[in-house]
């Protein structure tokens, strides 16, 4: 059972977003939270970034897939930011989370989480 976990937290883009027309035209702010599974084992062992999952080439990946998309919904923002995590072959399962700040009136953000792993693309 794989409980080790790397976090990238409150990670915060601007792109265009949503279903109403204002959405489309004006960027708006994102909140992206990530929780990769993999197995540190190796990299504790060794000191050797060679046995460690790349983060900061993960999150370069997500910052260009958030800031070139037009997504309409958050879950397929979310189902895409996973898809782009489980490319790395020592992420075994994602947990993502995409937040819009302000979207609905009286709330700090709405947003989703969802959790995919290698077999359940």
């Amino acid at each position: 059972m794989m409980s080790d976990q790397i976090q990238i937290k409150d990670l915060l883009l601007r792109t265009i977003i949503g279903i109403n027309e204002d959405e489309r035209i004006n960027p708006q702010d994102i909140l992206i939270n990530l929780t990769l599974f993999t197995n540190t084992r190796a990299a504790g062992e060794s000191d050797d970034i060679a046995d460690a999952v790349n983060y900061r080439s993960i999150t370069k990946q997500v910052i260009a897939l958030v800031e070139t998309s037009r997504f309409y919904l958050v879950e397929k923002m979310a189902a895409e930011i996973a898809k782009v995590c489980l490319e790395n072959p020592q992420v075994e399962k994602v947990r993502v989370s995409v937040e819009k700040p302000g979207a609905l009136r009286f709330t700090r953000s709405v947003g989703v989480t969802i959790e995919r792993g290698r077999n359940e693309q």
